[in-house]
């Protein structure tokens, strides 16, 4: 089944040309089908990318889903037309009296900041407690991790000497969770940031369970609460292009870049990267959706508690 996305949102005709099946939300009412409800919480700067990005992988599944996109209120977006943003997304004052099967935060660049300095946490606070009365599964990625992870169980994050970027390799440590249905002992998971969190500080958290973890890279992937909150410190979710563009981005601004380690072939950037993610990608978002969102969640998705 598709995915069901609001009618002209830009992602549409690009994954349409990238032969992935979106289905609109005029063609999807005509169905008699109970779709899975998720929300994205999109705090990354080109907004537009992280759509298509995050859509791109959710469209891989035989559910059929509908997505809102929620803002936080009164943050004007400086990469991302004023117009796309109110055509579609909603604030949470809209949307706060509705459950959703699902959710997804994404990352910020906001890492440098201590998590009280960033200008919204207050209202990002208060949707995290909403989503625990509200939402069957949560996703958090990247800095939206370790927010989470430090609002929910007081897991510090601590700044990193040199940013972490590049694409690391992952281990499995527990193969009987469902979220690494089809995965192969090792994988591979882009990173992109310039803080992390320790294992020596999650350990102590007998709630949360720590899944995978990169010897380079440090802590990938935590769960809490049996997956009704799931950490990913990575981008699974990047297209093959976005480290190259962000590598040329902060060059072109004069800033001190390394080049993303394991990315380009030999190191040289005149080349196309090597995509080594793309299947563990598909088949996270995959299993998180069937046997995190779809096999738990109440048919009446009122009962969410």
């Amino acid at each position: 089944m598709p995915l069901t996305i609001p009618v002209n949102l830009p992602a549409v005709d690009l994954l349409k040309q990238e032969n992935i099946f979106v289905m609109d939300s005029q063609r999807a009412s005509s169905q008699d089908i109970r779709p899975l409800k998720l929300v994205i919480l999109n705090l990354m700067p080109l907004k537009i990318t992280t759509e298509t990005d995050l859509i791109r992988l959710l469209s891989n599944s035989p559910l059929q889903i509908e997505i809102d996109f929620m803002k936080i209120s009164g943050h004007i977006s400086k990469n991302t037309p004023i117009e796309h943003m109110e055509a579609f997304y909603k604030e949470f004052s809209l949307i706060k009296n509705d459950n959703y099967d699902g959710m997804i935060v994404t990352g910020a660049p906001v890492e440098q900041l201590e998590f009280t300095d960033v200008s919204y946490w207050n209202e990002l606070t208060e949707i995290f407690d909403w989503s625990r009365t509200h939402v069957t599964s949560t996703m958090f990625i990247c800095w939206a991790a370790q927010a989470a992870l430090n609002y929910y169980y007081k897991v510090p994050k601590y700044p990193l000497s040199e940013k972490m970027f590049g694409v690391f390799s992952h281990s499995v440590y527990n193969r009987k969770n469902p979220i690494f249905r089809g995965f192969d002992d090792e994988f591979y998971a882009p990173h992109s940031r310039h803080s992390e969190v320790k294992r020596e500080d999650i350990d102590k958290i007998k709630e949360i369970e720590i899944l995978s973890e990169s010897k380079d890279a440090g802590i990938y992937m935590l769960m809490a609460r049996q997956g009704r909150e799931i950490f990913i410190t990575g981008h699974s979710e990047y297209s093959p292009n976005t480290l190259k563009d962000e590598y040329f981005r902060d060059k072109n601004k004069g800033l001190d870049i390394q080049i993303p380690q394991n990315y380009f072939p030999n190191n040289d950037t005149s080349k196309d990267p090597m995509v080594k993610w793309r299947a563990h990608a598909n088949l996270l978002f995959s299993n998180w959706l069937n046997y995190f969102v779809y096999q738990e969640t109440p048919y009446d998705i009122k009962s969410i508690k």
